[in-house]
């Protein structure tokens, strides 16, 4: 997939400006689809040149003008062959999981260290899935086609954030049990203790 194809995806829900496209990465798309605002705009350029997207001008006063860019039928069209295509499964590239291969040859104790951030980020990421998921989704079902994408991929990432943690403390569990270490308290009930 091309940043190109995900910013016509998220063009399928409304015009958007670019600074509207930015932060629909940063809270959305983001959590599957990395890319940075000045990416964003450069990839804006090159779909207009193609006629995919066409950018109207709003006078501001006060402002600087704004540009909101709408979908061309053109690229509709971009966009239903892109999705026709078959997906490529991503490949895996973590150094935490290249150092658990070399486990026997490394200092546990960074090991740990880097896992319990792991373990942290995953826990952060799994509470701000839920946390969307209960306010668009409160009864658990959506209406239309492109609800029912975003609640299934909002489902994903929580079931994914939950089992990276789960992987971590389960790998923590391990190395404690190896080292005679302390070991992480499991979450309940999606909540952290101290937390909750």
């Amino acid at each position: 997939m091309a940043l190109g194809d995900a910013i016509l995806a998220c063009l399928t829900e409304r015009p958007m400006t670019g600074y509207e496209l930015a932060k629909t990465f940063d809270s959305s798309i983001g959590f599957f689809w990395k890319a940075d605002h000045q990416q964003i705009y450069r990839e804006l350029s090159k779909l207009r040149d193609r006629g995919y997207i066409q950018g109207r001008e709003v006078v501001q006063s006060g402002k600087p003008n704004k540009l909101i860019y709408t979908l061309t039928p053109e690229g509709r069209t971009a966009l239903r062959h892109w999705a026709a295509r078959p997906s490529t499964p991503p490949s895996i590239k973590d150094d935490l999981l290249v150092r658990l291969h070399a486990l026997d040859s490394i200092d546990i104790e960074p090991m740990r260290t880097d896992l319990m951030a792991r373990l942290e980020h995953h826990r952060d990421r799994h509470a701000n899935y839920e946390r969307i998921l209960k306010k668009r989704f409160p009864d658990g079902t959506a209406e239309g086609r492109l609800d029912l994408g975003n609640l299934l991929l909002l489902q994903l990432g929580a079931r994914h954030e939950q089992m990276v943690a789960d992987f971590c403390e389960e790998a923590l569990e391990a190395l404690s049990a190896m080292s005679g270490k302390g070991t992480v308290v499991p979450i309940e009930d999606g909540k952290r203790e101290g937390k909750g």
